[in-house]
Order: C-alpha cells, then structure tokens, then sequence
C-alpha cells in the first residue's frame, strides 16, 4: 500500500520543475515533473519525493483530518 500526503506549495522553481511544500511546519523539496500547472499555494498529494496530482484545499483538509484522527500526523493549532 502507498500512501501520499496532501501539502501546501510554498515556493516553487520553475528551472528545475522542484518545489518546497508544507506539511505543518516541515518543509520538503518535490519534483513537480508528474503534475502540470501547480502555483503557490496549491495542495498536491506527495509521495516519494513527487507530486502526484493537484487536491482542493477543501479534500486536503478532509484527508488531514482524516490522519490526524488516526494518529499519523499532527493537526496546526
């Protein structure tokens, strides 16, 4: 089973196709090779270091309730 997360792009690098996202206050760098037309502030689900589609803020927020509740990841206060 795989299992992608739902982050917030915070900046991008159009040159390499990269960009930083957030999931509460940890930051990671992700290819965006996979993924077409991603701006800041986006929600893509990542995994293994790609985004692998672009999410609405209202589906990420339903999916990270959803792990929250099971104890995966913290919830922002």
């Amino acid at each position: 089973m795989c299992l992608a997360l739902p982050a917030r792009v915070v900046s991008i690098d159009e040159q390499t196709d990269m960009a930083i996202v957030a999931l509460g206050e940890i930051k990671k760098e992700i290819s965006l090779a996979l993924v077409e037309d991603v701006q800041i502030d986006d929600f893509v689900l990542i995994h293994v270091g790609y985004a692998l589609n672009k999410v609405s803020p209202e589906e990420a927020e339903l999916t990270l309730a959803m792990f929250a509740e099971a104890g995966l990841v913290e919830r922002d206060s």
